[in-house]
């Protein structure tokens, strides 16, 4: 088994109900781990796997992270492909989002392509819970409990000071169903923005107008903002990508900060932002209760699948039944939050916040 991408919580539960349900159910006596994500499939990186046993995976879901380790970026399925042979390996759980899930793909063809009989199964792993044909995956509820903290402290912040601004960047690179569910679930959030839905700064219509008016009305605000939002706001010389081919987005939290400070220094009226990014705090944290029973479920449909012999799909739930979907209709797009849908519509109805930001 190997972990990929960023942390989230709940990759430790899935390792160890992996292992449980291989021991167990299926009398697996051969148990690896691999090191570092997809580098530890690659023997010139020089992070051989970990033979995994009762001892080792015992009380790992009490804690956040990964035993493993994790890392981003491809490898050679061939060469993958090949270390899993030399180490006699019929079964390979990949746990990680759409990037890891295409590179699981890319290694169940690989096998295929050799007449090497590999089981690739894939557990969906994203805190931005944006799998197609996915309802939740795993991470995504504590990561909702944990940012309601959050914004219940930057509340009290900012209404503990004369025109007091409590702004919170959450997770959500292409998707805002994080900050819309904690949104939701806090209740103290005038604004709320996500990738989903432009919005504007400036004008009448923009936020810097409609935050002046609040301040002048109850000299506090809540803003929350997914990392992907307002991205066009932002002038940039170039668009970079991380190891994993995504595009890394500038900071829409620092750039709201910066923006409101000034707008308001230029108007001489007093302003007090108390920003927070709690972004690797929150995917650090460990599984709670819900996702802890989600992990171990979709750990043992996983191993069912691959015990089966089923190869090149990822395991999920959907409309409360867990499913096989194939893995290139799993990564051939992001799950967007609908803007005209019951979330989008429960957060306007908790934050009072306009129907739209654009300018006529």
């Amino acid at each position: 088994m190997v972990t990929c991408g960023g942390l989230c919580p709940g990759l430790n539960n899935v390792i160890r109900s992996l292992f449980l349900e291989l021991h167990y159910h299926y009398d697996v006596t051969d148990v690896f781990g691999i090191r570092y994500g997809y580098h530890g499939l690659n023997p010139a990186n020089g992070w051989p796997p970990i033979r995994l046993d009762l001892e080792t995976v015992s009380d790992i879901h009490e804690s956040g992270g990964s035993i493993l380790g994790t890392s981003r970026g491809p490898e050679d399925p061939a060469v993958m492909v090949n270390f899993l042979r030399q180490l006699g390996v019929q079964i390979l759980f990949t746990i990680g989002g759409d990037g890891t899930q295409r590179g699981a793909f890319a290694v169940h063809e690989e096998a295929r392509r050799q007449g090497y009989p590999l089981a690739v199964v894939g557990v969906p792993k994203t805190i931005d819970n944006d799998i197609q044909y996915v309802s939740r995956t795993f991470g995504f509820t504590t990561a909702v409990e944990e940012a309601r903290a959050v914004i219940d402290g930057a509340h009290t912040e900012a209404r503990a000071v004369l025109n007091g601004v409590g702004l919170v960047k959450l997770m959500g690179r292409d998707s805002g169903f994080i900050a819309a569910a904690a949104t939701v679930a806090s209740g103290e959030v005038n604004y709320c923005f996500i990738p989903e839905v432009r919005f504007e700064l400036d004008g009448p219509a923009g936020l810097l107008a409609v935050l002046e008016k609040r301040l002048a009305r109850k000299q506090h605000a809540m803003i929350v903002v997914a990392e992907g939002a307002g991205q066009e706001l932002i002038a940039r010389d170039q668009v970079r990508k991380d190891a994993s081919g995504n595009v890394i987005h500038a900071d829409i939290g620092v750039f709201l900060q910066q923006r409101i400070r000034a707008h308001f220094a230029g108007r001489a009226k007093p302003v007090n932002v108390r920003y927070i990014d709690p972004s690797y705090i929150i995917r650090s944290k460990k599984a709670n209760t819900e996702d802890a029973i989600l992990c171990d479920r979709l750990a043992r449909y996983a191993v069912h699948a691959a015990m089966a012999g089923k190869s090149g799909l990822i395991v999920g739930l959907l409309h409360e039944k867990f499913i096989h979907v194939p893995t290139p209709l799993a990564t051939s797009g992001r799950k967007k939050l609908d803007e005209r849908g019951p979330l989008w519509g429960a957060v306007l109805a908790s934050t009072g916040q306009p129907l739209s930001f654009l300018n006529p």
